[in-house]
């Protein structure tokens, strides 16, 4: 008994000096010397250097002298960017849809964070370094969001980014009117079952919101003194409608974006996104007066009837129209290539580079509200930088390390370092009696993890959740 405590302190106390040296390793220095910047921002950099200071961009230039005790990387050859900002992701997210109502502005998806959902490594080796987590769209006013940076290895308060404005997620068009989804015998179907079903419940729920405002604005001016009951269903509307929390609607076809921002001017607020977009080229003047971002496909198409009309020029069409423009992923797995689709754009319709590059960074960064500390290489911003072996938008570039808030949390040469010792520990575990079948028989084969393909998620595709 004496040696099992000794054994489980000895661990604990080896624990404590991992996380001690990783919180260590976040105040160092660092030094990135000789590095092509693309910085989103202020245009391209040649042979510059960026020192980074308490998890922030301290100086940029060339020939910049290194303090004593910093970290040198040497980027000579390679192109620094900002790290990309996935503006529509499910990632850390095992329960993303609510199906019981078609209003569920009460739920939050921070109440599901998984901090150990290993898309978040995946998205760190693409890049990746922040994401808006939404709620599915099988509603037509679906949950409240969370604005997250990717923080591999860190407990789940860490990665949300705190000053980042509250969203809510919206839904338009065939998921949220559930038509598609047979009703099974003895159950009643959802209300809505139709558009213009889905246009009425989001108008129905302001119009209470706005009641519930009046009755506590009533209440603070001391007309009344009765203290309204909280609802909290209502009160994230409520915040919508005052300015303080962003709307960020899930649809396909022009005609409905167009029907919510005309219901948003008719209750006097912003749409802050309209996403996936795919037709909103066909609206895009409209869309730039009333104000709102589209956070979109590059070039996915036909996928289902309502991305019929999907071009891979909407960008650019959207673009030349002075909308922000975000390109998103949506899913774990494309995610990590954001990067191709931003230069996607400079081939339809002949986007600049710049330009490209901020549909997958800083366009990203504003639509969200955290620009002022992510989003572009500059100083005094977050030091959320990727260091790629070629031009980001070449099919042949990788991410060498990602950076966020100046520290590493994705080193490829690290990660190539440890495979083969994580497959030796992967045997020495298989060969434990605990492994063992039952009965003495034996294990089936293994594939080598290099030959292993990946599984891919759709249910999102089978019950039209997402999108």
């Amino acid at each position: 008994m004496k040696k099992q405590i000794i054994f489980f302190l000895l661990v604990a106390l080896c624990l404590a000096n991992a996380n001690l040296s990783v919180l260590a390793q976040s105040k160092t220095e660092i030094l990135i010397r000789n590095a092509t910047i693309l910085t989103a921002a202020k245009g391209t950099l040649e042979n510059s250097d960026i020192l980074i200071q308490n998890g922030k961009i301290a100086r940029i230039g060339k020939n910049l002298n290194a303090p004593a005790n910093a970290q040198i990387i040497d980027a000579s050859g390679k192109f620094v960017s900002p790290g990309i900002i996935d503006c529509h992701s499910h990632s850390m997210l095992d329960a993303i849809n609510e199906f019981s109502f078609s209003v569920t502005s009460m739920t939050t998806v921070k109440d599901a964070l998984n901090p150990r959902d290993i898309s978040i490594y995946r998205a760190l080796a693409g890049g990746v370094t922040a994401g808006n987590l939404l709620h599915g769209s099988a509603n037509s006013i679906g949950g409240l969001n969370a604005v997250v940076k990717f923080k591999w290895g860190k407990p789940v308060e860490d990665f949300l980014v705190s000053d980042a404005p509250p969203g809510i997620k919206f839904a338009l068009g065939e998921n949220p009117k559930r038509t598609h989804v047979q009703v099974q015998p003895g159950q009643t179907a959802r209300y809505p079952r139709t558009r213009m079903g889905v246009m009425e419940t989001i108008r129905d729920a302001f119009v209470r919101a706005r009641e519930y405002k009046q009755s506590w604005d009533d209440f603070r001016a001391k007309k009344t003194k009765i203290q309204p009951r909280t609802d909290l269903e209502l009160q994230p509307l409520v915040e919508i409608l005052e300015g303080k929390r962003l709307v960020h609607a899930h649809g396909y076809r022009s005609d409905e974006h167009l029907n919510l921002m005309m219901l948003a001017d008719e209750f006097g607020f912003k749409i802050a996104t309209l996403q996936h977009g795919l037709e909103a080229y066909k609206i895009a003047p409209e869309i730039a007066k009333h104000g709102a971002g589209v956070s979109i496909f590059v070039d996915s198409w036909s996928y289902k009837l309502e991305a019929y009309d999907s071009i891979p020029y909407n960008a650019a069409i959207l673009w030349k129209n002075g909308v922000s423009v975000s390109i998103n992923s949506d899913s774990d797995e494309r995610m990590r290539r954001l990067n191709l689709d931003a230069a996607k754009v400079m081939k339809y319709g002949g986007v600049p580079e710049e330009e490209a590059l901020k549909m997958i960074t800083l366009n990203a960064a504003r639509q969200l509200g955290i620009d002022k500390r992510t989003g572009s290489v500059e100083v005094g911003k977050d030091a959320d930088l990727v260091i790629w072996n070629a031009h980001p938008f070449s099919v042949y570039s990788r991410p060498e390390m990602t950076l966020i808030e100046g520290e590493i949390f994705f080193d490829r040469t690290k990660d190539i370092q440890r495979r083969a010792e994580l497959e030796r520990e992967r045997q020495e575990l298989e060969k434990l009696d605990v492994n063992k079948p039952a009965g003495g028989g034996t294990t089936q084969p293994r594939i080598p993890s290099e030959k292993r393909t990946e599984d891919r998620d759709e249910a999102s595709f089978q019950d039209g959740g997402n999108n």
